[in-house]
Order: structure tokens, then C-alpha cells, then sequence
């Protein structure tokens, strides 16, 4: 993705971050993993068009991205999770270092089509857990004026997912104005403001994802792992005294 295909940046003004300029170690040198997902099946869906630029925009400052097509994937619970499109939700979701969600507002809240697929991510799989200490973006897109209702739903859910959600988000309002017939984002306040956010989120993706499990390691967690350390070591001492040893009667 070169500066050509952006039309409506500033070459000038668009900065590339890098650990570098981040004053971090080199640390992992491969490019940052950025998910997106979008909440619409429309034929002209106007999230799924946010999310393409979005994606553009992660490319061109040297992110590696994937676009999830939330079509065929089932309501949550009507399928066993070893369904292909489940899989592949999950797949990806392990795959990212961050994520980006974008969601028209229906109703004053996310669509039914964006919160199925959050719903197939499980909290915690194993001792896996597909979307803690990721990092995190939100945007939506308004059929009329401007709203906040569906980025601070969507921040509701990040923090649910123990995700590390930037402070800066989008709302594109009267999203129908602001692309034109080839599906591009027009020059706008709002697409500077997409801009803004998808470089906030590649910096912070930078900052965190070789310190991810440290982050959001938490007290709770590891006062459990030694309370069940000191039950199981109690347990093997019992079990000791109860069990007598070979030879003797």
C-alpha cells in the first residue's frame, strides 16, 4: 500500500511509527497484526466500507491486516464451535496483536450481525484466553447525526474482552455522504479523524504487544494460582501419611 492509494492523506503529514520513535526496543520486528471486523451484510454496507479504508490506512503505516466476513457464520450456539466459519473467527482473533471494530448503530446499539461474532470469542478457552491484552479500536457509522451510542457500547465490550481500547474512537456521521460510488472515503473531518485513530492504534499496538501478559497480569489471578498451589501441596502430604510405604505392615 503506497501513499498513492491514499489520495486524501498529506503525504507530509502522516507520521509511520516505529519502535524507534516509540523510544522501544526492537523487540518483535514483524509487522503489527490488526483484525477488523464489521457488523453489516448489506451489499453497500457502509461499516464494511469504513473498514476497508481503515484497513488501508493500517497498511500503508506497515501493518499486517485481515478482514473478517462475518456472512455464513451462524447465530452463536446454533452450531458446534468446530463450524469452519467459528474456526476461522477464532483463528484470527488469535492471530491479532490488535483489533479493529467497526458497527452501524441499529436501535441505538450494535448490530445483532457485529455482537454474534464477539459473542463466538470466549473469554477464556483452555488457558487460552482469543482476545485479552489485544489492543483495540472503535468506530461506527450513523445513518443520520451524529452518535456515540454504539463506540461506547463497543468500549463496553472491549474492556469485557480485557482488551487495551486506544482513547481515541470514530463516528462517522451520515456515513451514505461520505463515500463516494467506488466506495472510498471522502476528504473529510471524519476521514482525518480515521486517520488519527488507526495511527493511535498501530503506536499503541507497538507499545503493548511484547508486553501483553504482563499488563494485564493480574493480583487476583496469581493469589489464586498460590492458593491452589498451597491446597495441592496439602493434598500430596495427606496422601502420603495415608498411603503406607512398600515393606511395611
Amino acid at each position: 500500500m503506497t501513499i498513492d492509494d491514499l489520495p486524501n492523506i498529506v503525504a507530509d503529514a502522516l507520521d509511520l511509527p516505529s519502535n524507534v520513535k516509540l523510544g522501544l526496543p526492537e523487540g518483535a520486528d514483524h509487522p503489527p497484526r490488526i483484525l477488523i471486523l464489521y457488523g453489516s451484510l448489506r451489499p453497500q454496507s457502509f461499516s464494511r466500507k469504513l473498514a476497508l479504508e481503515a484497513e488501508r490506512i493500517l497498511r500503508r503505516l506497515g501493518a499486517e491486516t485481515r478482514v473478517f466476513d462475518p456472512h455464513d457464520l451462524p447465530m452463536l450456539d446454533s452450531v458446534a464451535n468446530d463450524h469452519s466459519k467459528v474456526r476461522e473467527l477464532r483463528e484470527l482473533s488469535l492471530w491479532s496483536e490488535g483489533q479493529v471494530w467497526v458497527s452501524p448503530e441499529r436501535h441505538g446499539a450494535v448490530t445483532g450481525v457485529f455482537k454474534n461474532q464477539i459473542d463466538w470469542l470466549p473469554l477464556e478457552d483452555g488457558s487460552v484466553r482469543p482476545t485479552q491484552g489485544r489492543t483495540l479500536a472503535v468506530m461506527q457509522v450513523c445513518g443520520g447525526s451524529q452518535s456515540f451510542n454504539v463506540v461506547n457500547a463497543l468500549r463496553l465490550l472491549g474492556r469485557w474482552m480485557r482488551m487495551v481500547t486506544i482513547p481515541n474512537q470514530s463516528s462517522v456521521a451520515k456515513a451514505w455522504q461520505e463515500f463516494d460510488d467506488a466506495g472510498r472515503m471522502k476528504p473529510s473531518p471524519y476521514y482525518d479523524r480515521v486517520v488519527d485513530v488507526m495511527e493511535e492504534l498501530f503506536k499503541f499496538t507497538l507499545m503493548v504487544r511484547e508486553r501483553s501478559d504482563y499488563l494485564v497480569d493480574r493480583y487476583s489471578e496469581r493469589k489464586g494460582a498460590v492458593e491452589a498451589g498451597v491446597l495441592s501441596q496439602a493434598a500430596g502430604v495427606v496422601s502420603a501419611i495415608k498411603t503406607p510405604i512398600r515393606g511395611e505392615t
